[in-house]
Parts: structure tokens; C-alpha cells; sequence
């Protein structure tokens, strides 16, 4: 008997290697997957102007790469006894406006000379739902705790979403020739604007991103959303908040992208790196044995045949650790 719902995902006809450059931006699902990606190995870089859940926010931010337009003190507000950006995730935030300034220029310049060599572009929707500032007429990526009072919410159509997508995929092919572009929507569920409303805002985020798929040869769909929601299908995959998926979740969709999207030599190498992840995580009841020292010199030894073999990688760290490992 089956007891979830399975269902085939087509391998791309373009895969992700580990010599490969990958930027993640959108929601916190895309900080998931970038983080293990990251703790393998993988070039990545994760969300330079932090989480981000609508469609438009994430536009305006890659724009902002592509430009390396710098924000200027201006565009800075002060709220909550912190400076401010309506561009950015709180993480920014910072009580010295110029250390906030510093550290957002910062990441808008180093995306802007990553997305330049970037192979692949990995965008997640999280939620069709934006605020709009009463004051400007802008949209607001955070809301950074100002009162409601101060925006209007408004549900992206698809023609929104799909027109803007249009154009910036356009952007990014002029500037960037080679960059390839993996859609998803995130698994979260924004159950803060309602159950029904979080579904509607999930249909038409999908609808827009296999419209801009089917447009665009160099654009593709992972189904990390159906994955969660229909094969896994199980509130034991989520976290406390019964909103966000687990870390299990999460690893079952990364090795589902993983049998999608890699080459096989990128499998066989996650392989060899994975094996040395646990190996350093590994603690010993006995360090003083010499079956333990012979343990480190194996893995130590490892890891510089490995960074031999695949230049591009740097496994310096690891081998340190397990010279220090007691």
C-alpha cells in the first residue's frame, strides 16, 4: 500500500555542477535550500538583501544587482529606534544609519559581480501579497513593524507579476547572456492573511512562474511546493508552527532537486563532501586511541586529495578541523 502520493519530476536538460555559480533569492524556503547547498560546498550566495516574499520586491532587488545602483541615505528610514530600508529584510536594520547604509551597499555590490558570472539564478515566490506604502505609493519587501495604518495591501494579478517577470528576465539576459533561471514557490503557508487567501496567492504565483517557463527556454520549474503540499502531504513534515516545513522536509526536497537538477558527477562529489561533513561531526568516546588519530589523518588526507581534484573547492576549513579534532 502507498501511503503518500509520489509523483515524477522531469530532469532538466541543463544541470547544476559544483563549478557552477548559483544565486538564491526569495523567501525563506530559498535560505533553506541555499543553506545546505552552502554547507556542501556549492558556490553560493543567499539572499543579499535578505528574506523576501513577493514577486515585485524580488524583481526590484535583482534589478538593483544588475544596476549596482547603491542605496543612498535618503531611501533610509527610522523606525523602532532602528534605520530602516523598505527594500530590505529586518536583518538589516540597525540603530548607526550609516553602518545600515554600509552593510546594504555592501551586498548590492558583491551580488551585482556574482550575478555577472552567476550560472544559475534560483528565484522562490513566497506570497502574491504586497503593501503598498499610503505615503509613496511603493511597495514595502517589510513592513519592519510600522503600523498597518501606513499601507494598503494588494494582491498581485498574474498579468502584474508575469509583465514585470517578462521584463526582468529580459534585463538579465542582456546583462548576464548565460544565466539560467529555476522558478519555485515556497511550501510556507502565510496563514497571517488566511487560509483561503494564502491559496489563492499560492495559485497565482504558479500560474504566473509556468507561464514565464513556458515563455522562456532558459527559465524551469522545481515543484517544491507540490512536493511539500502534495507528496509529503503531512502536518509531521512541519515545524511547531505547522507553517513551516521541517528540517526533514527540507532535506527530502533538496534530494529531490538534486536527482532533478545535478550532473552526475556533481552527485558523486556531494557524496564524497557529505561523507566528510559527518566524518567531522563525528565525536569519539576515546581521542587519546590511536585508531582516532589514524581517523583524522585519513580524513585530513581527504580533504587535501580532494581540493587537488577539484580545484574549486575549498575544503581548507575542513582539514583543519580535523587536525583539532579530539
Amino acid at each position: 500500500m502507498n501511503f503518500h502520493l509520489t509523483f515524477p519530476i522531469q530532469p532538466f536538460p541543463q544541470k547544476v555542477s559544483y563549478s557552477n555559480k548559483l544565486l538564491l533569492a526569495g523567501s525563506c524556503f530559498a535560505e533553506n535550500i541555499g543553506d545546505l547547498m552552502l554547507q556542501y560546498k556549492f558556490n553560493v550566495q543567499i539572499n543579499p538583501h535578505g528574506v523576501l516574499f513577493n514577486p515585485a520586491s524580488i524583481a526590484s532587488a535583482i534589478r538593483r544587482y544588475i544596476d549596482n545602483k547603491p542605496m543612498q541615505e535618503n531611501e533610509l528610514f527610522f523606525a523602532n529606534e532602528c534605520w530602516n530600508s523598505w527594500e530590505h529584510h529586518s536583518r538589516f536594520s540597525n540603530t548607526d544609519k550609516l553602518n545600515c547604509l554600509s552593510e546594504i551597499n555592501e551586498n548590492i555590490s558583491s551580488a551585482h559581480y556574482f550575478i555577472m558570472k552567476a550560472d544559475w539564478l534560483f528565484i522562490t515566490f513566497g506570497s502574491a501579497f504586497v503593501y503598498r506604502q499610503n505615503a509613496t505609493g511603493e511597495f514595502a519587501a517589510n513592513c519592519h513593524k510600522v503600523s498597518q495604518k501606513e499601507f494598503t495591501k494588494h494582491l498581485l494579478s498574474i498579468t502584474e507579476i508575469v509583465s514585470d517577470y517578462k521584463l526582468l528576465l529580459e534585463e538579465l539576459k542582456r546583462f548576464n547572456p548565460d544565466i539560467k533561471i529555476i522558478f519555485t514557490v515556497s511550501p510556507v503557508r502565510y496563514i497571517r492573511d488566511g487560509v483561503a487567501e494564502n491559496n489563492l496567492s499560492k495559485a497565482r504565483l504558479l500560474e504566473a512562474v509556468h507561464e514565464l517557463v513556458n515563455e522562456n527556454s532558459n527559465s524551469f520549474y522545481f515543484p517544491a511546493y507540490e512536493l511539500v503540499i502534495d507528496d509529503l502531504r503531512d502536518y509531521r513534515f512541519y515545524k511547531a508552527d505547522l507553517v513551516h516545513p521541517n528540517e526533514q522536509a527540507v532535506d527530502y526536497v533538496f534530494e529531490k532537486l538534486m536527482n532533478t537538477v545535478f550532473d552526475e558527477e556533481t552527485k558523486i562529489l556531494f557524496g564524497k563532501i557529505k561523507d566528510i561533513i559527518t566524518a567531522k561531526q563525528h565525536r569519539p568516546f576515546n581521542s587519546d586511541t590511536k585508531a582516532h588519530e589514524k581517523f583524522k589523518e585519513t580524513y585530513s588526507d581527504y580533504c587535501r586529495k580532494l581540493g587537488e581534484e577539484y580545484p574549486f573547492l575549498d575544503l581548507n576549513s575542513e582539514a583543519e578541523a580535523f587536525r583539532k579534532i579530539k
